[in-house]
């Protein structure tokens, strides 16, 4: 099930440089806890939403995204002004969808994140505890028992 599309939701970097559009998210949103996410966003882990290609559109400074590629082929897009993180791009991509760092909308959202990725790479310092999912990896692998 899809976020209902009643209205576009907006988002932008820390500074403003960047900013886009989406039509509507796709229900899949994770919190990554993979050591790379963690230490791009200084965080315990990132949170990402997934939109269709074709539904999310930049408004203004797509020329401000600057790109880093990981040794294993990721690539993780931010702001060149202020380093915001605001795209994640798999080793894998096809193109189809664009993975999107939550933390950046400015809108709200009624759908919520729904499961954790990579746990095997979570932080020793958080637990987790809500009743999400838990993946050991990506939502192929097994559940974490």
């Amino acid at each position: 099930m899809n976020n209902s599309a009643e209205h576009t939701y907006k988002g932008e970097c820390l500074c403003g440089s960047i900013k886009y559009k989406v039509d509507e998210i796709e229900s899949k949103m994770g919190h990554c806890h993979c050591s790379m996410c963690r230490k791009f966003h200084g965080a315990a882990f990132a949170t990402f939403g997934e939109a269709q290609a074709k539904k999310f559109h930049w408004i203004q400074g797509k020329e401000c995204l600057k790109t880093y590629t990981a040794p294993n082929g990721t690539k993780r897009q931010f702001c060149a002004h202020c380093g915001s993180s605001l795209i994640f791009i798999p080793s894998n991509d096809e193109g189809e969808l664009i993975e999107f760092t939550l933390g950046t909308l400015d809108s709200p959202i009624m759908i919520k994140p729904d499961a954790h990725l990579f746990i095997g790479n979570k932080a020793c310092w958080y637990e987790v505890s809500d009743k999400i999912p838990q993946f050991t990896k990506s939502r192929t692998n097994q559940l974490k028992t």
